[in-house]
């Protein structure tokens, strides 16, 4: 008889120990001081039911992204309800149709509650994109100077301008009059400096605590905006499997060079992006002039384009070609005023960055 009610005993001091050592590295709060207590009282009681509460306690518990144990804050029942009012939501999410970038659109049911809403444009249509916003869209300005050139004065500038020459003729010879082609597999390229950059003064101005005067922005809208003219030239023309291929290996090299030519030397990096986006600007009117002579078909515009570039809706692949002409001008201008202010002895921050300038 002694033998059994110590064996009873030992039970109870070790099933008690488990739930003092799981509830001991939590941070329950109030919660945890409940649990723990009502389980030491039904295993001092002798009750049957003091394993059942432990488990249920333990089960209850959830590992956070930090690391730290924390309780449910849901009883069973609450629980049960909510799996219960998932249920209809996920049968009716089930269907949806294709949005605009060309995912299916299905309802997405999350624990976060981060309210959706769905865009509307001016004339109360809805809008389809998911990639940009009404807001980020623009008229761009096709007025701007597309002659204009910076004549290389120094060393530096004479380099960045032969190694963008250089880089023109395996490209001519690839590409060869395929246009289409040709640019957009550019853009891939085209979208990386902006994106280097706007990275490299965000690590910069957060080492020594300043602002930035706004030219990490205007460097992240420059590579939106190069990707931007990437998804649109995806609508006219899809890249082979070498040359998806030839963008993996030319991306990676061009962005690890550009990277560290970027923390050499921001003046050479800026004007080397000045004259490559020269370059862009004469394949851009030679695109043109193939349209014109009716070599290439002057197809009606994606619809991400004219929603984009606020064009109209008869709109035709040369009024494509215009907008992204213009909007490689916007280029070459910013980024030559950005070498030409480090050129003067001055950091980027000290000059107000040219925001919204397309």
């Amino acid at each position: 008889m002694m033998m059994s009610t110590m064996g009873r005993g030992g039970a109870r001091m070790a099933v008690a120990a488990l739930a003092l050592r799981s509830f001991s590295s939590a941070t329950g709060g109030g919660a945890g001081a409940v649990g723990r207590q009502a389980a030491l009282a039904g295993i001092a009681s002798g009750g049957v039911q003091a394993p059942i509460a432990v488990g249920v306690w333990i089960r209850g518990m959830a590992t956070t992204t930090g690391g730290d144990r924390t309780f449910a804050t849901v009883t069973l029942a609450e629980q049960e309800q909510r799996e219960e009012k998932k249920q209809p939501q996920m049968a009716s999410g089930g269907g949806g149709g294709v949005n605009g970038d060309g995912n299916e659109d299905k309802e997405i049911v999350s624990y976060w509650d981060i309210p959706t809403r769905k865009i509307r444009k001016e004339d109360g249509t809805e809008w389809k994109w998911n990639s940009f916003m009404p807001w980020e869209t623009y008229k761009a300005d096709t007025s701007i100077d597309l002659k204009k050139h910076h004549k290389p004065s120094t060393m530096i500038d004479k380099i960045a301008y032969w190694t963008v020459k250089s880089l023109r003729w395996p490209t001519d010879l690839f590409f060869q009059r395929r246009y289409g082609c040709r640019a957009m597999m550019l853009e891939t390229v085209a979208a990386v400096p902006g994106m280097v950059g706007g990275m490299l003064l965000h690590c910069k101005s957060l080492r020594r605590f300043e602002h930035s005067g706004g030219w990490i922005r205007t460097l992240l809208e420059e590579a939106e905006n190069e990707r931007m003219h990437l998804m649109t030239f995806m609508e006219v023309a899809q890249p082979k499997w070498y040359e998806r291929a030839l963008v993996i290996t030319v991306q990676g090299i061009f962005f690890n060079a550009y990277f560290l030519g970027y923390v050499i030397s921001p003046k050479f990096a800026h004007r080397m992006v000045g004259y490559l986006e020269e370059e862009a600007i004469h394949s851009y009117t030679e695109f043109l002039k193939e349209l014109d002579k009716g070599n290439i078909e002057n197809v009606p515009a994606p619809a991400i384009a004219i929603d984009y570039w606020r064009l109209p809706a008869d709109a035709t692949l040369k009024d494509v070609v215009e907008v992204v002409r213009a909007d490689e001008a916007h280029h070459r201008d910013v980024n030559h005023l950005a070498s030409d202010i480090h050129y003067q002895g001055h950091e980027l921050r000290d000059t107000p960055a040219p925001l919204g300038y397309h």
